[in-house]
């Protein structure tokens, strides 16, 4: 179901209205106490592709990309993680972004990378912002995940995080958890990123082919520049380049990522996933008979 079916009354749906939960609470203390990227840019990451489209203020903390019809723009952290957290503040393309995608992701590169992401698919104007969450393991994705956002992601900034480690990957927007997969690699091989360190990527890109109603409507380049700004990268974890692979361990004494109630979903946030995916999920792959006449094996496992 592509996201021009639903009708306009999505977009005008109220808020969810759920209750902090401890996730909420420990979230908020770890980005007061965590390690935002601040000084040098260019210290903490690199620009892969069309420099001249990244504006950088480092006084802010923020980061523009921006597209036009030559190029669009990527940018990648100088360090790979193993297992960690990760979040940056986003706010997307206003008025009509057709055609385009902004991303925020992790990935190892290469033909068997490994890669957690949060797309956003533009949209004519006026019409609700879809985020498109996938995950690759060992080079195989297919697991993409749609749904429309329940505020306007355009007016100002919310917050964006993965929290990796070796029981369960989250996505959360504002706090709030929108996906959950967990770690089954014991009876389904293959199913869970462990391996491989992660950079953390961002980019816009022309996407026309697909990216809005599933193609239907193309990138109106008349309305270029399209700039999407990054604020607050955040991120905690195993650096590979610090050789500290050996620590990357379930052990949470030493890595609050991996602390009890990241390893599984309490009743709040339980509930909180269930609300979410009965509002405002439009796209399952686990519910794709055409694609997957037989569910893939890790869907029974990530049910909520």
């Amino acid at each position: 179901m592509h996201e021009g079916e639903r009708t306009d009354d999505m977009y005008r749906l109220k808020s969810v209205i759920v209750g902090r939960s401890v996730l909420s609470a420990c979230l908020i203390f770890l980005t007061l106490m965590g390690s935002c990227f601040a000084g040098d840019f260019h210290d903490d990451f690199t620009v892969v592709w069309s420099r001249e489209n990244v504006i950088v203020d480092d006084a802010s903390r923020t980061v523009k990309l921006s597209m036009n019809e030559v190029a669009g723009a990527s940018l990648a952290s100088s360090d790979a993680f193993l297992f960690g957290s990760f979040s940056v503040k986003l706010k997307l393309i206003k008025g009509d972004s057709a055609g385009t995608v902004c991303s925020f992701y992790l990935t190892s590169y290469g033909s068997n990378h490994d890669e957690i992401d949060f797309e956003f698919l533009g949209n004519e104007t006026g019409q609700p912002y879809v985020v498109h969450t996938n995950l690759f393991s060992n080079g195989v994705g297919g697991r993409e995940q749609r749904m429309f956002l329940w505020f306007d992601p355009t007016e100002s900034f919310h917050t964006y995080s993965v929290i990796w480690n070796h029981h369960q990957i989250l996505w959360t927007v504002d706090d709030t958890p929108i996906r959950l997969h967990r770690n089954m690699e014991s009876v389904d091989s293959g199913s869970y990123p462990h391996k491989q360190p992660m950079v953390v990527a961002a980019s816009i890109f022309d996407a026309s082919t697909w990216a809005t109603r599933g193609g239907a409507v193309p990138t109106k380049w008349e309305h270029s520049p399209f700039v999407v700004d990054y604020k607050d990268f955040t991120f905690q974890g195993c650096k590979s380049s610090d050789n500290a692979m050996s620590t990357c361990t379930s052990n949470y004494q030493s890595n609050w990522w991996e602390t009890p109630q990241f390893q599984t979903l309490d009743t709040n946030m339980t509930s909180q996933l269930r609300t979410i995916h009965h509002n405002y999920m439009v796209y399952d792959y686990c519910l794709d008979q055409r694609r997957y006449p037989i569910p893939p094996k890790e869907c029974s496992y990530n049910q909520v």
